[in-house]
């Protein structure tokens, strides 16, 4: 076995290598940026090696600076993880003129089935269903136009390169081809060094569906079952399942025979996924189409680690040995079901905005009772504008997809993250979704379930009464601390037992007496262990566990759970009488402003003052995250002035440009 291999990546993945590497007794070797000096993958390995600045194409993705470093430090093999250069035949060929060994697949495999066009061209050879699309090299915008046509719309126009979400843009218009083909050729060539794109009908309401695979170097293949992966935001995988709700076991044979005879046909080993997109409608297991091959680690293996039982990085690195599969079809498992949410540094409050900054607090749910976080993160990592805003991911495992999916709701209410906005409250929201519970799940979900955005979480009565009664124990607790502080200001001798909690907008009497607990005249059984100035507090209320995330606030608190934050002013019956006659201030008119969203570059700015515009007509593009996106107008008017330039790097909030007042 190897006795050192280098993980040429980052963040989570790198971490999950080592630790997999650290159980077989393989010392580890870490690169890292000017940016990931501290980062919990330098400190896991036992060696590091600095490759440069923070951006992606000065560091991780030069392949020489990798090789020096596996020289320098006598690793044997690397593991590129996945994005940057796990799909780059130019690397793996690179590490075999080196004689240092890729754990991977090999290099032939990676040039026929890395290349989304080149891929298709081989699938059809193959006899393999794909979308009807083209497939060819694609001149210009009139050029894409001229295809899209010929399609006929929806098309979707893809970077050949691409993956993670990148390169990737809907067209139901020749007006929406001409706006966003030149983008998608710059998102291709900045994440990936390839600016072609291709073209392909767009299925409506389609499922993806997705197949692993894992061959070892002696002609065995093998499929470990499918994984759903449907919920996407910005064709961004966000939630992925396995196995599926929607595939029958005659699916599933189908879909992992001719994965197999695919990664066959080109003499695939390793692990591997074959992307698939099926009808909804579909039940005969023949309506599936090919997308593409990944010839790599998925971000979403750990669901297939949970119903096989295996470690998919211990069979890549055996693999790349050169051991043979320990197993066959026959005895790969499939028990129970796991689910993982992909936490992501981006506010759903703001259209799902990228956030950059600190991570003030970082407190992830403990790994027990069939919970996994895979992470590379920790209390006062800064989230950089260069990379993936992927901060972590939870996996939660069951014997049914019922119970995997309560224990993510559990688990997302006990996941503490402050100073970065974040995803938690609209994937909680998601698991509770009834929709996504009857596993009625298409591509199109997000848009579908939340057209106007997202502002929480649906809430109950039931949930209202028991937050109020919750806050009512606090105030009384925190009431009692204050009264045994010597010398307080009319500090109280006796603290108050009545309450009065505003919640949305409703005022309601809270009664404590001793341990019993009453919200309007209804009991409810609060046990609510706390501490002035704790952050997570885990209730039991009538019976039922509920954890709450919660932040104190000049007149009571903020309590974010089951996928919503509430902020409760809680308030004695005297204050909260006089509390009516309070003026409440009026926020600044800022709507004149275009205000920069998040941080980010400022790639172009279509207008100049003087300039009338039309409600939806695309104003600038600010780049953030490696994602371009398009600011536009919210309703006509006339720009007064530009006050960003290309090239600019903007905080939030920047003015951009501002408009004529009527």
């Amino acid at each position: 076995m190897f006795k050192k291999i280098l993980i040429a990546n980052r963040g989570e993945i790198a971490c999950r290598v080592i630790k997999t590497a650290r159980r077989m007794g393989i010392k580890t070797v870490a690169v890292y940026s000017d940016a990931d000096a501290r980062a919990p993958h330098v400190e896991m390995a036992d060696e590091a090696v600095h490759i440069g600045p923070p951006p992606a194409s000065e560091s991780y993705l030069i392949a020489d600076k990798i090789i020096a470093a596996c020289k320098a430090t006598g690793a044997e093999a690397v593991h590129p993880g996945y994005g940057f250069l796990s799909e780059r035949t130019s690397f793996a060929q690179a590490l075999e003129d080196a004689g240092i060994a890729f754990i991977g697949p090999p290099v032939g495999a990676i040039s026929a089935m890395g290349d989304k066009i080149e891929s298709k061209k081989l699938a059809m050879q193959a006899g393999v269903n794909v979308v009807p699309g083209f497939v060819g090299e694609i001149d210009s915008t009139d050029h894409a136009v001229e295809i899209a046509n010929g399609i006929g719309y929806p098309v979707m126009m893809k970077a050949s390169a691409g993956g993670g979400g990148k390169g990737m843009r809907l067209a139901y218009s020749e007006k929406d081809v001409r706006e966003n083909f030149e983008s998608v050729k710059r998102e291709g060539l900045n994440s990936f060094g390839d600016d072609r794109v291709f073209i392909e009908k767009f299925i409506e309401s389609p499922r993806h569906i997705e197949i692993q695979v894992l061959g070892d170097k002696h002609g065995n293949i093998l499929y470990l079952h499918e994984r759903e992966c449907s919920i996407q935001r910005r064709h961004q995988k966000v939630v992925e399942e396995a196995p599926s709700p929607f595939v029958t076991p005659k699916m599933r044979k189908a879909m992992g025979e001719q994965a197999v005879a695919l990664a066959r046909a080109v003499g695939y080993y390793s692990a591997g996924t074959v992307e698939l997109i099926v009808s909804g409608a579909d039940t005969t297991g023949e309506g599936f189409y090919f997308l593409e091959m990944n010839t790599r680690l998925q971000v979403e293996h750990p669901v297939t680690e949970c119903i096989t039982g295996l470690d998919l990085v211990e069979q890549m690195i055996r693999v790349a040995y050169g051991e043979k599969l320990a197993f066959t079809q026959d005895e790969v498992k499939l028990e129970g079901w796991a689910v993982e949410n992909r936490v992501y540094a981006e506010d759903p409050y703001r259209g799902f905005l990228p956030s950059t900054g600190r991570l003030v607090r970082y407190r992830p749910p403990t790994e027990v009772d069939n919970v996994r976080v895979d992470d590379g993160v920790y209390e006062g990592s800064e989230i950089s504008m260069f990379y993936d805003p992927m901060i972590a991911k939870l996996i939660t495992y069951g014997a049914t997809r019922e119970e995997a999916i309560d224990r993510q709701v559990a688990a997302l209410d006990r996941f503490e993250i402050d100073g970065i906005g974040h995803n938690i409250d609209f994937l909680s929201a998601l698991m509770q979704h009834p929709r996504f519970r009857s596993g009625n799940i298409t591509t199109g979900f997000i848009a579908e379930e939340y057209p106007d955005g997202f502002s929480g979480a649906a809430g109950s009565e039931t949930l209202s009464l028991r937050l109020a009664a919750i806050a009512g124990v606090l105030a009384s607790i925190d009431a009692a601390r204050a009264g045994q502080i010597e010398g307080r200001l009319n500090g109280p001798a006796d603290p108050s037992t009545s309450w009065v909690v505003t919640l949305d907008g409703v005022e309601r009497q809270v009664e404590l007496a001793g341990d019993a607990v009453s919200v309007d005249g209804t009991p409810i059984v609060v046990d609510a262990p706390y501490i002035p100035g704790q952050r997570l507090i885990e209730a039991i209320v009538d019976g039922e566990e509920l954890s709450l995330r919660v932040e104190r606030k000049r007149t009571g608190w903020r309590f974010t759970t089951r996928g919503s934050s509430h902020d409760l002013r809680v308030l004695t019956p005297l204050v909260a009488s006089l509390s009516h006659h309070m003026i409440e201030k009026i926020p600044p008119d800022m709507s004149r402003f275009l205000l920069c969203p998040m941080p980010g570059l400022v790639t172009a700015i279509h207008v100049e003052a003087g300039a009338k515009v039309e409600a939806g007509q695309p104003l600038a593009v600010v780049e953030a995250m490696k994602m371009e996106n398009i600011l536009r107008a919210e309703k006509a008017g006339t720009v007064k002035s530009v006050a960003a330039l290309p090239g600019d790097s903007l905080a939030v909030d920047a003015v951009i440009l501002e408009f004529e007042t009527n």
